[in-house]
């Protein structure tokens, strides 16, 4: 399993890490820390009783992914906010293997929701948003919060990127970066949602609210969906996309199915859940 950052003071040797519990007991087996010192909390950026070291926030934001390499050797891999990837050996006391950075990181950047593999590569799509201060009548501005008065733009030309890593090495394969927002207000290329790897295509969703599927061979986009605007659901509830966040898509049966809106700081939300043929691709 992984863990994200602390809370609170003090900072603990079990957070930002890799750990190993004992299947009969539940007992700590051994653990891999990646990030030291580590204590955030969203709800404190500055203020009473927040952690002292403020950051930076390196959380691993899913569980990792166990492999096995051409040589039998087993893995674990995961990506971290801070925009690396780590693999390390479960067979050896989590024993760093490589470690690959892919993007800059940072509290909502990096690597969020989760990876995906087959048997050769790491899919591993990057967040990484930019934000800029704002007006409050500035087309397509966020406030920070619902007790903030602070207003935010997210930057429509930064963030975003799936990148196909060797599962052996961690070489990069190959990279695609997002193919922009162009000048929509508000539109942020980060991929921050899990992705989903089936074989011979790789899914991942972002906050523009597009769902993609690549060519896990070379990285082109064989396949772009538009999930935002409003719907009629088959349960006759009226339901609107926007972007794409969190959990990836789920593949069965020849369907992807996706969830579509979610409302956060530079975010369209919604409440629908779309089904998409994949056949002819």
């Amino acid at each position: 399993m992984t863990t994200g950052d602390n809370y609170s003071d003090p900072a603990t040797e079990t957070s930002d890490a890799f750990l190993a519990l004992g299947v009969g007991s539940g007992e700590l087996a051994w653990a891999r820390q990646i990030t030291p010192g580590d204590a955030f909390t969203l709800a404190c950026p500055k203020g009473i009783n927040c952690p002292k070291s403020n950051g930076p926030d390196f959380d691993f934001g899913s569980c990792a992914v166990l492999a096995t390499l051409s040589n039998g050797r087993r893995i674990l891999v995961a990506g971290q906010k801070s925009g690396v990837v780590t693999a390390v050996d479960p067979d050896h006391g989590g024993e760093i293997v490589w470690r690959t950075r892919v993007g800059n990181g940072g509290t909502l950047g990096g690597v969020q929701w989760g990876v995906a593999a087959d048997e050769k590569n790491l899919y591993v799509a990057v967040s990484d948003p930019k934000f800029g201060p704002a007006g409050p009548a500035t087309p397509g501005a966020q406030s920070l919060g619902p007790n903030s008065s602070v207003m935010l733009l997210i930057d429509s030309k930064a963030g975003g990127g799936l990148s196909a890593l060797k599962l052996e090495t961690g070489e990069e394969v190959w990279r695609t970066p997002h193919p922009g927002c162009g000048d929509v207000p508000g539109c942020s290329p980060a991929q921050s949602a899990a992705v989903t790897a089936i074989p011979g295509l790789v899914f991942s969703g972002g906050l523009d609210g597009r769902l993609r599927a690549y060519f896990a061979e070379n990285g082109k986009i064989a396949w772009d969906m538009d999930t935002k605007g409003d719907y009629q659901a088959v349960n006759g509830v009226a339901a609107k996309g926007g972007s794409i966040d969190g959990g990836g898509a789920v593949v069965v049966d020849g369907m992807v199915y996706v969830g579509s809106g979610s409302g956060f700081v530079g975010t369209a939300p919604g409440n629908v859940l779309l089904a998409y043929s994949i056949d002819g691709l």
